[in-house]
Formats: structure tokens, sequence, C-alpha cells
């Protein structure tokens, strides 16, 4: 068995029975919908997927730590809301008993429920072992009917060991271009739904994304980029999670004139490491924001298995020992190695001029 193997199984496993539960709150039109005090959307479904996945750590990790989005208050004063997560909860496994088993069984209560998405309430940092979790990246994205993903990582001692992601509404087929319109309009229909994993040191695989045990594997690898001006530009739907006008700028510098494909989530790293896309930037909205770790753990590690190379906009490595957020990073640029460098000056050359 190679090194972090169990940590690879559970996180799969879990992020798999996480996106069935997901699943099904994608087809509903009411989704449980409340707002944080940052004004972000929550769902049902993101406190069901954390609750399955925090569970699932805790019976076969029992000490390792998770820095998770979501936390339980809410859901201990609204007893009609956790009443629906806990019936969701309470009725999702995978179709294998040998793979439940895996997971450490069900969630045993409600109380259990309410304790394992608390238990997301790590302050992250440079020690130890620690998952960083997003049940659902892209919660706009997830009620729009676009693209979300369930994201887990493992982190040891600050460095990103194992990374997972459930992307339910991209297709399986990983030769499969990525259209204009892969953000908007999705559906989770055969043919759809795909599992991405790495291992530090060890590639990075995809899979079908299913409802038992885990499908079969194969290798998957950023495509080379020998034309830039062919690229694929991958960026964020909100115009408030990445500038809009500095990634067309950018484009133009680079003189690619196809228009950057956007989608919500975490997919976005998915899709380069597979080929699907090239290029994915995060570029700073505010000189005060910084971007949480769960939402680039996972997709920085499997660029970076997949031949990719992962920095912020001044060229730095992603720095996950900080605490739940990139404190010390700027943005996001994500590339194949080969040109890496070449998108990067043109990110700089943009941004200085601001």
């Amino acid at each position: 068995m190679s090194i972090y193997s169990k940590e690879l199984e559970v996180a799969e496993l879990a992020v798999q029975r996480a996106s069935i539960l997901t699943k099904k709150v994608f087809h509903e039109k009411a989704k449980g919908t409340v707002s944080k005090d940052d004004k972000s959307p929550v769902t049902i479904g993101d406190f069901g997927a954390q609750a399955l996945i925090i569970q699932a750590i805790k019976k076969n990790f029992p000490n390792d730590e998770v820095v998770g989005e979501e936390e339980a208050s809410t859901l201990r004063d609204d007893h009609k809301l956790r009443d629906q997560i806990w019936a969701l909860v309470e009725g999702t496994k995978l179709a294998d008993a040998e793979a439940e088993k895996v997971l450490g069984g069900p969630v045993e209560s409600v109380e259990a429920m309410l304790d394992a998405i608390d238990a997301g309430n790590s302050a992250g940092g440079s020690r130890g072992r620690i998952w960083a979790l997003d049940p659902i990246d892209g919660t706009k994205g997830f009620l729009r009917g676009g693209q979300y993903a369930v994201c887990l990582a493992l982190m040891v001692d600050g460095d990103v060991k194992v990374g997972v992601l459930g992307c339910p509404n991209l297709p399986i087929d990983d030769s499969a271009p990525l259209a204009a319109d892969a953000g908007v309009d999705q559906t989770d229909a055969e043919g759809k739904g795909v599992l991405f994993s790495a291992v530090s040191g060890q590639g990075a695989v995809s899979r079908p994304l299913g409802t038992a045990g885990l499908g079969k594997g194969q290798p998957i690898h950023m495509k080379p980029v020998n034309d830039i001006t062919q690229a694929t530009f991958c960026e964020s739907v909100e115009a408030g999670h990445s500038s809009h006008g500095d990634q067309h700028a950018i484009a133009l510098k680079l003189r690619i004139s196809k228009p950057s494909v956007r989608m919500d989530s975490q997919a976005k790293y998915g899709s380069i490491a597979r080929g699907a896309g090239d290029i994915y930037l995060r570029l700073p909205t505010s000189a005060t924001y910084q971007e949480k770790i769960w939402d680039h753990a996972a997709g920085d590690l499997i660029v970076r298995e997949a031949g990719g190379q992962v920095t912020d906009t001044l060229g730095r490595r992603l720095d996950f020992s900080k605490g739940r957020t990139l404190a010390e990073n700027k943005g996001v640029v994500a590339a194949p190695i080969a040109v890496h460098d070449h998108v990067l000056e043109a990110v700089k050359e943009v941004l200085s001029k601001k």
C-alpha cells in the first residue's frame, strides 16, 4: 500500500457519498437556503454534505482536525431546517456495504450530525494533520443550476498531501472540450459526474462519480499549450470573486481571442488538470480579501500533480499553513508548467498598472 492510501480511499468515498446528497438537493426547487453573516448563501446540501464527510473523517482518523466552511448554530435554533437536513443525511448512503464500512457507517443521530458539522472548527495552521473541507464549493452555481464541487484535502504540517473533488455536473469523459456555456444550465444526467483525486508525488486521477464503490480511475494530465493564443481561460462567474476586466486585459496581452469559460467552484481546477481547459486565473478584487483554504487546497494539488503550476499573482506558491485563509497570498494563477511564467508575467504587467 502506498503512503496515504487509506486517507485517499476514505476521502474519495466520503466525497462520493456526500455528492449523492448534494445531487438530491440540486434537483429540488427549494434548497433550504439561508444567508450567513457575510451574506453568502448556504443550503441544506452544504450542511448535510459537511456532516457526512466529517463523520467519516472522525470515524477513521479521530485525532485529525477539520477546517470546514459551515457550523451548526443556525440548525440548533431552527428545528425545521435541522430536521430537513437530518432526513437527507439519514437517507444517504453508498450502495455498497464494504464502502459504507470503510466510512464507518451512517451518522447515528441528529445530535451526532450537529456535532459533526461543528467539528469543522479547526483554526488550521502549520502543525499536524488538518483536513480542509468545502461541502459545496460554488453554492451560487449550485443554486442557479451551474457547476459546483464537493472539495476535501488533507494537509500535513501545512502541506497538501491528498486532494479530492467531486464534480457532479462535469462530463465523465476527460477528452470532452470545455464548452463556453459549461457554467450554466447544467445537469447531472447520464454521462456526467467525475471524481478527481491526487496524492502528493503520485499523480492525479479521474474516475466516474458513482453511487457505490469507487469506479475505475485513469491518470489525467494538463494539455500541452503549444500556441498560447489558442489557450482556453477559466474564470469565476461572480465578478466579486475575480476581476473580469483584468482577466480580459491579460487575455489581450497574451493575444488570446477565445472568450473565457466562466464557471463556479473548483471544477475549474479539475477542468484544466485534465486538459479540458488550459489556464485558471482568480484575480484580486479587493486589497484586503483573503482566499479561504477550502476553496483551493484540493484543486491546487490536483493541478500540480497533473503537470501544472499554481501560484498567486506574485508568483508565490499557495501557503496553506497560515490558518483558515491564504493570508500570505493574493489571487491564483494556474497553468501548465511550460507556460506558467509567461502567463504570470502578463498578470503582473496588467495588475501593476492598477
